[in-house]
This record gives structure tokens, sequence and C-alpha cells, in this order.
């Protein structure tokens, strides 16, 4: 993706997942947004949005962030709310292993409290070490740690996959990660 179309991603990711009340729109309960509205509310805002653009942000978004209704009217993003909504996903039984790519400074806090979703509304796991190395890199010196999905989900815990690949769960104990030796408690 061009500059300008990096430029609109983060936009929409500011205001589909965390303060569309920026720019004056409201999603439903399910996290969609009315495109016409939000394209208006978006050039009231200073952002030169198009249809056309938005289209090409949804088609070239490499994390897949965002979909588009089937008619086209409404765009919400897949995951990484950090305010409420219901995706409409289903729990389903995870693969044995996911994987999680953080930084090594965060660290000592998973070691003591687990993977905790903060200002999110679910912690966003990945099923190769590729990306969660890619996601890690990100925030600093990366590190992936493995997490016994299977187990967890034999103990209770529900695990929810994203319309663009992402696992999602509402936390992950301490006791369910598996660190790298050379950064095991």
């Amino acid at each position: 993706m061009d500059r300008s179309l990096i430029k609109l991603s983060k936009f929409l990711s500011l205001v589909l997942r965390h303060r569309p009340q920026r720019i004056g729109i409201t999603l439903d309960k399910a996290g969609w947004a009315n495109v016409d509205e939000l394209i208006s509310a978006a050039k009231k805002a200073g952002m030169a949005l198009t249809r056309e653009k938005l289209e090409l942000v949804v088609k070239y978004d490499n994390k897949e962030r965002y979909a588009l209704s089937s008619d086209g009217k409404l765009i919400r993003a897949n995951q990484g709310h950090s305010i409420q909504v219901d995706l409409g996903l289903e729990a389903i039984i995870p693969p044995e292993i996911l994987y999680h790519g953080t930084a090594k400074r965060f660290l000592p806090g998973i070691q003591q409290n687990g993977l905790q979703r903060k200002k999110s509304q679910y912690v966003h796991l990945s099923s190769d070490e590729k990306t969660a190395i890619t996601v890690g890199q990100r925030h600093g010196q990366p590190v992936v740690l493995n997490i016994q999905a299977k187990k967890m989900h034999a103990d209770g815990y529900k695990f929810y996959l994203s319309e663009n690949g992402v696992w999602l769960t509402e936390e992950v104990p301490v006791a369910y990660l598996v660190f790298p030796d050379r950064f095991s408690a």
C-alpha cells in the first residue's frame, strides 16, 4: 500500500476500532459503520476519503483488518476493538498450539500475569510463528510464546477465529504459556 492508503488505514483503525465518536459516527452493536456516513464524516474531519480509496484500503491491507458488507454499504474492523462490539464469532476448537508475538521487554509482566487483553476485547494469537514474529517486532526485540490452546479449550476457555485469521481469546493464564528456553522464568 502506498503512504496515502496507509494513512487512511490508520485513520480507519482509529475510528472503526477505538474512537468512532472522534469524527461523529456510531457503530452498530456488531461494529458496522455506514460507508456513506463514514466518508462524509471523514471529509468533515479533513481526511480525503472516497469510496474508491476505502475499497483499496480494504482490498490491500496486508493484515485484512477491515471487511465490507456483501452489499458494500457497511464497513467494520475484523478484530482489535477497544470498544465493546459483538463480531458474531462462534467459539471453536483451536489447534493444539497457537502463538503470540511480543517484545522481550514485556516478558516479566507476562511471566507473572499471563497474557491479558488490556484495552482490547481479546488477546490476539496467530496460527504460525512467522506472523507472531512480525507482530512482536512492532514492539521491540521479538519473542514468540507458544500457547497450549487445545489444553486451554479442554479446561473451558473459549477461542474465536476472526474473519482475517486472527485467533482470539479473553486471556491466557501463565500455566498455558511455553516460553523460549532462554526466557524461561
